[in-house]
């Protein structure tokens, strides 16, 4: 059995799409959703699809080590990061090698960082003119959004655009691609 694990922020569009694309695949389960915001959308969404849920702070995530004694002993076969804001600290990083994934909603290296997620990136995409925009699946390493590029899937940016415009059709790309790049990865 290939256990995953859920990191998210906000309101787990992409969680919940995750959890349902395995629900009917006996190897593969989504053990747990983690948050570090609890009044985060994900957590009704969690409930609903019958996923267990644990909130945690600052301090349990980079300070004590609760977060990474919790993924020790879960042992995940993949941690997924499905709209998860914080930068992962290093000691969890060395203790899942190549075992933690992230989705960003633009083609990187371009409109990576810190403090670029959501409408901020389709912003930037808008206001450089871009004619293209899209997704990048990447392994995490100690910055944001600078590990191994796993997959990328691109969309047309059309004149006229608005930044609602492209978070939309990145949100389509996300929807089709994740689970399905998550499924390949542990079928390695």
């Amino acid at each position: 059995m290939n256990n995953i694990i859920l990191f998210a922020s906000g309101s787990g569009t992409n969680v919940e799409n995750i959890v349902n694309f395995f629900k009917n695949t006996p190897d593969i389960n989504v053990s747990y959703i983690l948050t570090n915001n609890p009044d985060a959308y994900v957590i009704q969404r969690a409930k609903r699809l019958g996923v267990p849920v644990r909130v945690f702070n600052r301090q349990d995530f980079y300070k004590n080590g609760a977060i990474l004694d919790f993924l020790k002993k879960e042992d995940p076969d993949l941690i997924v990061l499905a709209g998860f804001l914080w930068l992962i600290p290093s000691d969890i990083i060395t203790s899942f090698p190549n075992k933690i994934i992230n989705i960003h909603p633009a083609l990187l290296p371009k409109y990576g960082g810190k403090g670029m997620y959501g409408s901020k990136v389709h912003e930037a995409v808008i206001a450089n003119k871009e004619t293209e925009s899209g997704i990048t699946i990447h392994y995490v390493n100690e910055k944001y959004d600078e590990g191994n590029i796993i997959f990328q899937a691109k969309c047309k940016i059309s004149t006229g655009d608005t930044p609602e415009d492209v978070a939309e059709k990145v949100h389509k790309l996300e929807y089709e691609h994740f689970p399905k790049v998550i499924n390949e990865i542990l079928k390695k």
